[in-house]
């Protein structure tokens, strides 16, 4: 069993690192240094999503969905080497990072995010995103796309 009360005092800092770099600034070279290569994400689609090296896909069709996509991170909580993120992620669907045409359609969903986060690297990613409302701002049925 694993002792999540360790203290990790970097931990919001890294979890708020990755949505910055990862996500706003597009940089794929911050998902190696910021996230263990025996990573799991779960609660994304696809998931659970194993390594850095299966997330760079993920992260590179979503991106490429929304070409302008913000993701604001609008608190934290941290405990020992845990760190939640409550986040607000926006864009406009400008690309075919989903499998579905663009719709041209600006979507804004909230979610949250907990992160194992040990040694500098984040281990493991809970993730609870409202996908279902971003489907319903995009005018596309889920099961169809």
């Amino acid at each position: 069993m694993h002792n999540y009360r360790m203290p990790t005092p970097e931990a919001e800092a890294i979890v708020r690192e990755w949505f910055e770099r990862v996500w706003n600034e597009a940089d794929e070279t911050a998902i190696d240094r910021l996230l263990s290569p025996t990573a799991v994400a779960y609660g994304l689609p696809g998931a659970p999503i194993q390594g850095a090296e299966a997330f760079k896909p993920f992260a590179k069709g979503f991106r490429s969905a929304f070409p302008d996509l913000r993701i604001e991170v609008l608190r934290t909580a941290t405990e020992g080497c845990l760190c939640a993120a409550h986040c607000r992620v926006s864009g406009t669907h400008r690309g075919e990072g989903l499998g579905f045409a663009a719709t041209g359609r600006e979507m804004a969903m909230e979610g949250m995010v907990f992160m194992r986060v040990e040694g500098g690297l984040i281990h493991e990613g809970w993730n609870s995103f409202d996908f279902l409302i971003m489907y319903q701002q995009l005018g596309v049925n889920p099961q169809l796309a």
